[in-house]
Order: structure tokens, then C-alpha cells, then sequence
């Protein structure tokens, strides 16, 4: 049995059928593995390794593709003919060799452009092995969008409280769709006028009119603005309407107008916008299914080929197949003498494959009707007939223009006219709400002109001025977006969908009227990212990384060398940037976005002054739910407390109105087989495992429970629609283990407690960042632990606890401690901060040293409160009471502290040896089994 493997099940199945019973046909579903989506997947220190994970998902099929190649003789890899396809094939290779199902069985890499019985029978025929330059670009590419996307994003977050993130391609995108917002803003609208005129022949047919527009005034050529107000208008038809006109001059001209070229994935997705109103995502998703397959009388065959592509020729036998069909179906006429041979003109083609075109040209819309959904058919059609018409004859047209001189010399007027002498291509590709890409529709298309020679007088018969304002330049359309990045070289076919989805996905921009709008959040993110990280924003910076990666594929370029060259610019930058303090991050976003967030008023006012006090200055702020317009005297005295919402809050409703009718089911945990939910509680949402159970009754008849079930909190600020089954189990499997101190080797925790998530070495909390997403608990790696741990306590790395000896008194542990203000030593409850001397010579500090500290620190803290309790009470075992306090007075106290540790007093605090909250969460609060109950969704 031999052993082939594809993307989707559909293809599987039709190719099975193909291929017959020696064959297994299985599907991957897509990628199998990608790189966890937390810090040290990519390590640029150990020449870029990368830890791959198996996506749960896809454990299922690979086990099955497991078992089958174990009892194969052969494996054939048959996904995708590009980068993607030919990652997946080696992906599913390489967990293959780690699962040691392949041995020494030959495994054969084969592609094809069309699903149908002659492509896959050509493509068994002729096997390869996996393309090692293809597969380093995709490593390459990778590793690139993980880098970008997790170095910088983590900068948006603590500089820009509210930013989603940023991404190596979405963010030139997005600021592709702000810079012409700016344009938008920036336009002022210029007046000019025009001039048409109706006139009429004289001659036996006379009567017959057209319209000619004034081109010339006084002997100077008019340009747009040549009449540039109405009095200058108003004089110019004085003019007109002074004199009389005859035919000055008269051109005629043939002109051809060729075909488009078959479609690619960039024009096919501007064009079904254009023509059939679809999303990028929609577009893509119907060639999906049209790409497959769709049976077809009892048979499943693929309709169009594969529709990833940058390539606009056709196979040999694809020319020859349209060509047969045209003079079948209109004639020797349409067709040319030659096929028509087109050549790709984007500035980065990534692979040479064929454009996307029906596999078999004989196979009309019509025919393909009653097999296929509405969206499939019209789809169909529109590429059908795009490659159909790629193949025809030009069409042809005649153009006129005639000029009409005044009788004093004053005034010309032109008139023009075209008319299709022959549609050619035109008969099957034109449609008249939109032929401007194409070609075929515009104003003078098949406007005729009346018979008209040299010195033929005319009539005039009315004149109109007409007013008109320049127009700002378009807001982008999903076309014309995809349009311009092909033109820059940013992205590639098989990521315009993706990107724009992004965009809109993190609230950056939004489809009004089919037209991209940028959201104040998405230009807050673009003015930070081009002044502080201008050159990776650049269009030529991605577009020259795209022909890198290109270069790659060639074998043309090390992917080793490319990531270093990038990453070492990159990082010397964002650290740069890390040390910028928000206020200066902030003050050049006020300058940068302050045409936008405070135009200009009708009354010429100044729009920063505050409308509450009238004397604070309006000004960009940043809260914890991100950007508001607040006022310069927030803090003054008496406050103003005025704010206006710039976005919409990150933290409104978290996306939870529907979680009022009930938990909203997340998914089955694979290890308990118990279903996680996303609840709310009164102290806000949290998610929970499984369900409490009963487990009989009390003695009055009540039902008597279980335990609760196990619980975690949603951090502050998380957003209720990023919890899915997989953040919603990390949350519940705090505290995690993130590794070992290199200075200690102890142990570093994350955790989530009451003031919000933490790490922990030792006895040493340290709370995250309240600005960093609220999921880096779950994905902060060694290397940033270790660093933040190192920033308590002024930037030094605190070291661990240490027991210098007994106390002679009492045999328990003298301790060496560090704290928030530095070392101390600790016997019970008493505690003595180091001297100078002996923080200098800390490790060779002894017990008999640390005694006299903690006796001079008794001693002073008795002369201060004035009494004789010292050295004995301080020193004194635990639950002893000093000298001089009655037992009832010690009970007391110690009642005194119960209460306050409930209550998390400060007291309770420095009695539990953390000094202040710094931390999130007490030891209590979480479980042994790794599950942990938080209070807040109890």
C-alpha cells in the first residue's frame, strides 16, 4: 500500500478515486505544527532554532497518517504547490521521522496545479524530493512574523496601554490605510470651473448635436484650473456666446484594445470586490471549494486551478483548449493568429505557476449551473470568462475629435467621440457598471459624433458653466488595498485575506461603505510605530525583505544570514525604545495625531482649550484601557476631571452581554474530559472545569455538594472574547513552572493571585507589568523572568534566603534575607537591615554578627517607644511574651494580628516576610493539583 497525503479532505477523496485501492488517501487538515505562541519559540542566540508544537487539533489526523505510513511501503506528500504546501509536506515528514513511522521507506514530494484524473496521474509519474530552498524561505518567513510580532508587540503594550498588537506585514498595511486617511484630512478642496456647449450641424442633415468642452481661451491652452472661479467662467461664456464656430480640425484614429491576462490571486480578489461585492476572505474561501471540487454527474473534479498564484500564464495544452473553445463558440474572428503569451508584472512573483483558470476552458458557466451554489457559479464565471476573453482578439475602435474655432480667434471648443468598430474580447468580458480595470468603459466609449468636416459651420445652441471642487483622493477598498501592496511588494497571495481580516479583527480599521476607515486605535499604533520604529514600517523595508525571502527560495540567499541581518538591527532598536518613558512616547503621538484629534473650529478657537474649565490645554493621555483626550489640569487644584473617549475601551463589556443568559461553553479538557466554561460572577468573569456535583443530601433534605470545582479569574483587562479553551486551561493550570534561576538555580514560578498575575523565586514576588497583555503569564519565558525579577529592588538581582545558623537561645534559624530596601537578617519577628560594611562582605557575614544586629535594632526600637521591653522581647522565642507584657496583653496582640492578616493589612503583610503587596496572590489561594480557585469567580 502506498501512503498520500493532502490538505483537505475533499481532495482526498477525489484523488483517492483517482488513484484507485493501492492507494490511501489521507488528509492533514491544513499545518499540523507552528511555533507556540509564547517568548523562546525562536531563539535567535542558538542560530534561530525553532520549537515546533503539534497543534492538538491535529494530533487526531496525525496518528492516523501515523499508522497508515507504518504499514506502507511508500510515502507521497501531495500538499500545496507553494511555500505553505511545501512546509506542511515537511512538517508531516519530520513528525513522522520523530514518531519513527518512516524508517527507510522512500518518501516522494509531488505536485499538481488541478485536481483532475491527468494532472495527479502526470504528477505520480514524475516525484521529487522536498525543496529545501522553498521550505528555508518559509523557516525564514516565520521565524520573521514571530520575531516582529513578539518583540514588538510586547513594546505597544507597556508604551500604548489598549494597542492589540503588531505584525511585520499588518502593520505597513494598516499604515497604508492611515497615511491616506491623513491625505483626506490634509486636503482642502480647490474651485474650477468648466465650459460645455451644446452645438448642432447646419448642413441638409442638420439638427444632429453633441457636446464640446472649451479648451482654449484668448490664444492660452485651459489646464483644470484654467477658470479657476465664476467670474473668470461667467467671462468665458460671454465669450462663447459672442461669436460664432465652424470645424477647425478633425483627427481620426483605429485603436485596439487588448485583453487583461488571466487572473492571479490579487486581481481575482479585486475584481469579485469589484463585480461581485465579495470579501477577499470570501473570494478565497469559494475558489477553495471550486479548487477541490464538485461533483459533477457522479464525479468529484476540480473546476479551476490552483487559485494561490502570482503567475498569469497558462499550460500549453490550456491555450490550446481556450482557443478551441472561442472558435467553437464565436468564430475564427475572435480568435488572433497566435496565442497571446503574458508575462507576470509583479514586482515580486513567488513561484511560476500557471493562473488561476478552469481546468477545462469547455466547460461553460452554463454547463457547471446546476451542480454548484450561486456564490460558486458567479465566481466561476468571472474567472471563466477572464481566461476565455485573455485568448480573444482585440478589440477595436474608432476615435474622433474634432475642434471648433471661433470666428474671432477667441475660443476652442473640442468634442471627442469613439465608437466599437469590433467587440473581440468585449463579448465576453465587459459588463458596463465596471469596465474601468478592463478597459472598456469610459465616457466616450460609443458616443458618436455626427459627420463633421473642416470648415463646416455649427450651431451653437446652449452653453453651460459648471462648478466644480477637487476631490480628495478614495479611502481603499479591499481592491484597491490588495492592489497597491501587490504594487509595493508587500505580502503575498496566500496572506492579502489574512491581513485584512487582521486588521479589522484587532479594531484597527473598519468597512464603511466597502471602504477602509482607520480606527483611532490603528492610527495611535502607526504614529507610535513611525516614529519610533520608522524604517520597519517603511514600504521598500518589506518590500526588500520580500525579495530576501525570494532569494531564499532561489538558493540565492542563506535564511540563517537573512535573520541575522534583520534581527540585530531590530533588537538594538527596541531596546532603544524600551528605555523611552511613556511621557515621551506620549508627547510625540500629541504632536503627531494632533491635526486629527483636534481640528481646526469654524470659530477659529482653539480646539485644545478645555470646554469644562476654560483654562486646561487638551491633550492625548493613556489610561490602563488605553488612549483619552484628558485635561492639563487633572491634578491641579480645584481638579478638572474632563475626558473624552478616543476608543472604545478594551475592558467595556470584555465582550461579555451574552454571559448574563449563562456560562458560554469553551470546550472539552483532553484530560479530564470535563467541559470548560467562561462564566460571571459577581466579582467579575472567571472560567471554570467541570461542573459541582451532588453528592447526596443533608438530614432536612437539601442537597448536599461537592467540592467546588476547580476556578480561575480572568486577569484585568483581558477581553472576553480572547479566552478560548486553550488560555482558559493555562489560567487554570497556574502556577506554572517557567524554569530555573542561572544565579541560583532555584525555581521560577507564574502565577495569578489576588493583585493580578506575578512570578515567584523563592520567597520573592514580583508582580507583571500591569501594561503588558494580561496573557503573559502564560507565555513569558526564562529570559524575561529572570530580567524582570532583576529589576526589584533598583534594577539588582535579589539573591535568595539563607539560614546563617541557630539562635542559641532558642535552636531556630537566624535567616539572611533580601528585601524591597536591600539585605537584612531575621530571627521570629525580628528583623535588622545590614550595615554598610557587612552588605560589602555579605558572604562571609556570621551568626555571632547578625545577632548583635538584631540586639542593636531591639534596643533602639525600645529607646524610641520609651519603655524597657528590648533585647529580650525581640530575641525571645515565638509565643513567648517579652518581659514586662502580661499574658493577656500578648493574646491580644497575636488576636490583633489574626484579624489583621484577614483583612491583608499592611502589618499582615510584613508579618508574611513580603514586605508591601508587591506580589499577586498568597500561597493559599492555590491548589497542589496545579488547578487553582480563585475568589474572584467564586
Amino acid at each position: 500500500m502506498r501512503v498520500v497525503v493532502v490538505e483537505s479532505p475533499a481532495k482526498a477523496k477525489t484523488i483517492n478515486k483517482y488513484l484507485g485501492e493501492d492507494f490511501k488517501v489521507l488528509a492533514s487538515f491544513g499545518h499540523v505544527r507552528d511555533l507556540p505562541a509564547k517568548d523562546g519559540s525562536v531563539d535567535p542566540d542558538h542560530g534561530f532554532a525553532m520549537k515546533w508544537e503539534v497543534d492538538p487539533k491535529s494530533e487526531k489526523h496525525l496518528r492516523e497518517i501515523t499508522e497508515a505510513v507504518r504499514k506502507a511501503d511508500t510515502l507521497y506528500l501531495a500538499t500545496d504547490p507553494d511555500r505553505e504546501g511545501e512546509a506542511i509536506s515537511w512538517h508531516v515528514r519530520d513528525v513522522l521521522d520523530q514518531r519513527k513511522a518512516l524508517g527507510d521507506k522512500p518518501v516522494h514530494r509531488i505536485t499538481f496545479n488541478a485536481i483532475t484524473k491527468g494532472a495527479v496521474e502526470a504528477a505520480m509519474a514524475a516525484p521529487r524530493d522536498l525543496h529545501r530552498e522553498l521550505i528555508e524561505a518559509y523557516l525564514a518567513r516565520r521565524a520573521l512574523d514571530y520575531l516582529v510580532g513578539f518583540t514588538l508587540s510586547p513594546v505597544l503594550w507597556r508604551k500604548l496601554p489598549g494597542s492589540r498588537s503588531a505584525g511585520r506585514v499588518q502593520s505597513v498595511a494598516l499604515r497604508l490605510v492611515c497615511d491616506r486617511e491623513a491625505e483626506i484630512e490634509r486636503f482642502r478642496p480647490r474651485e474650477y470651473w468648466t465650459i460645455e456647449a451644446l452645438m448642432a450641424t447646419t448642413g441638409p442633415d442638420g439638427g444632429q448635436t453633441f457636446t464640446a468642452r472649451l479648451t482654449h481661451l484668448h490664444g492660452q491652452k485651459l489646464d483644470k484650473f484654467g477658470l479657476p472661479d465664476e467670474a473668470a467662467a461667467r467671462a468665458a461664456e460671454a465669450a462663447i456666446k459672442g461669436t460664432t464656430f465652424s470645424v477647425g480640425k478633425v483627427e481620426r484614429k483605429t485603436t485596439r484594445r487588448n485583453p487583461a491576462p488571466p487572473f492571479t490571486t490579487s486581481t481575482l480578489q479585486q475584481e469579485a470586490s469589484r463585480k461581485l461585492y465579495f470579501s477577499a476572505s470570501r473570494t478565497m474561501s469559494v475558489a477553495q471549494r471550486l479548487y477541490e471540487g464538485v461533483a459533477l454527474g457522479g464525479e468529484t473534479v476540480g473546476l479551476i486551478t490552483y487559485m494561490r498564484t502570482d503567475g498569469v500564464q497558462m499550460a500549453p495544452e490550456a491555450i490550446e483548449g481556450t482557443r478551441s473553445a472561442i472558435a467553437r463558440d464565436y468564430g475564427t474572428r475572435y480568435l488572433p493568429d497566435s496565442p497571446r503569451v503574458y508575462k507576470t508584472k509583479a514586482k515580486n512573483a513567488q513561484e511560476a505557476h500557471e493562473a488561476i483558470r478552469p481546468t477545462d476552458p469547455g466547460r461553460t458557466p452554463a454547463m457547471v449551473a446546476p451542480y454548484v451554489t450561486k456564490e460558486q457559479l458567479a465566481l466561476y464565471e468571472l474567472i471563466w470568462k477572464r481566461t476565455v476573453a485573455s485568448q480573444m482578439a482585440s478589440a477595436e475602435l474608432d476615435q474622433v475629435a474634432v475642434d471648433l474655432t471661433a470666428a474671432d480667434g477667441s475660443a476652442v471648443l473640442r468634442a471627442t467621440g469613439s465608437v466599437i468598430t469590433f467587440d473581440g474580447f468585449l463579448k465576453v468580458y465587459f459588463e458596463d457598471r465596471d469596465d474601468a480595470g478592463e478597459g472598456g468603459g469610459d465616457e466616450d466609449s460609443n458616443r458618436l459624433l455626427p459627420p463633421l468636416r473642416q470648415g463646416d459651420a455649427v450651431d451653437r445652441r446652449e452653453v453651460k458653466a459648471e462648478q466644480h471642487f477637487t476631490q480628495p483622493p478614495p479611502r481603499y477598498t479591499e481592491a484597491s488595498l490588495v492592489k497597491k501592496m501587490e504594487e509595493l511588494g508587500i505580502g503575498r497571495p496566500s496572506t492579502y485575506a489574512s491581513i485584512l481580516s487582521v486588521l479589522q479583527n484587532r479594531d484597527y480599521v473598519r468597512l464603511e461603505n466597502r471602504r477602509f476607515v482607520p480606527e483611532d486605535r490603528g492610527r495611535i499604533v502607526t504614529a507610535f510605530l513611525e516614529n519610533f520604529f520608522a524604517r520597519y514600517v517603511e514600504y521598500s523595508f518589506t518590500a526588500d525583505l520580500e525579495n530576501k525571502l525570494d532569494e531564499i527560495s532561489a538558493g540565492a540567499l542563506g535564511y540563517r544570514e537573512v535573520l541575522q541581518d534583520f534581527w540585530t538591527d531590530f533588537k538594538a532598536a527596541v531596546d532603544q525604545i524600551q528605555g523611552l518613558r511613556v511621557a515621551h512616547v506620549l508627547d510625540a503621538l500629541d504632536a503627531e495625531l494632533g491635526p486629527h484629534l483636534f481640528p481646526p473650529r469654524e470659530d477659529d478657537t482653539d480646539p485644545r482649550v478645555c470646554p469644562k474649565c476654560g483654562s486646561g490645554r487638551l491633550g492625548l493621555r493613556l489610561g490602563k484601557f488605553g488612549a483619552f483626550i484628558g485635561c492639563s489640569n487633572y491634578n491641579a487644584d480645584p481638579p478638572c476631571r474632563y475626558t473624552r473617549q478616543l476608543v472604545a475601551s478594551a475592558d467595556d463589556d470584555g465582550g461579555a452581554d451574552d454571559l448574563a443568559a449563562g456560562p458560554r461553553e469553551l470546550g472539552v479538557d483532553p484530560e479530564s474530559g470535563k467541559m470548560v466554561t467562561l462564566r460571571k460572577g459577581p466579582y467579575g468573569l472567571y472560567v471554570q472545569l467541570g461542573e459541582q456535583e451532588r453528592i447526596g443530601e443533608t438530614k432536612t433534605g437539601k442537597p448536599k455538594m461537592g467540592p467546588k470545582p476547580p476556578r480561575a479569574s480572568l486577569p484585568q483587562g483581558l477581553d472576553a472574547d480572547r479566552v478560548d479553551l486553550q488560555v482558559a486551561l493555562g489560567l487554570l493550570s497556574l502556577p506554572r513552572e517557567i524554569g530555573t534561576h542561572p544565579d541560583d538555580h532555584g525555581v521560577i514560578q507564574a502565577g495569578l493571585g489576588r493583585f493580578g498575575p506575578y512570578l515567584k523565586h523563592g520567597d520573592i514576588y514580583k508582580s507583571l507589568p500591569k501594561d503588558e497583555d494580561p496573557l503573559l503569564v502564560l507565555t513569558i519565558g526564562l529570559n524575561r523572568a529572570v530580567d524582570l525579577l532583576a529589576q526589584q529592588g533598583g534594577g539588582r538581582t535579589r539573591m535568595a534566603a539563607r539560614s546563617l545558623g541557630a539562635h542559641p537561645e532558642d535552636g531556630k534559624p537566624v535567616m539572611l534575607k533580601d528585601g524591597r530596601f536591600g539585605p537584612y537578617v531575621e530571627h521570629g519577628k525580628a528583623r535588622a537591615s545590614l550595615l554598610k560594611a557587612d552588605r560589602e562582605n555579605i558572604e562571609g557575614l556570621t551568626l555571632d554578627r547578625a545577632l548583635d544586629l538584631i540586639r542593636a535594632k531591639a534596643e533602639k526600637d525600645a529607646a524610641k517607644a520609651g519603655g524597657s521591653a528590648g533585647a529580650g522581647a525581640s530575641t525571645a522565642p515565638k509565643g513567648t511574651a517579652p518581659k514586662g507584657t502580661t499574658k493577656k496583653a500578648a493574646a491580644s496582640k497575636a488576636r490583633t494580628t489574626k484579624t489583621d492578616s484577614k483583612t491583608g493589612s499592611k502589618t499582615a503583610s510584613k508579618t508574611a516576610g513580603r514586605g508591601t503587596a508587591s506580589g499577586g496572590g498568597t500561597a493559599t489561594s492555590r491548589k497542589s493539583s496545579g488547578r487553582k480557585t480563585a475568589s474572584a469567580g467564586s
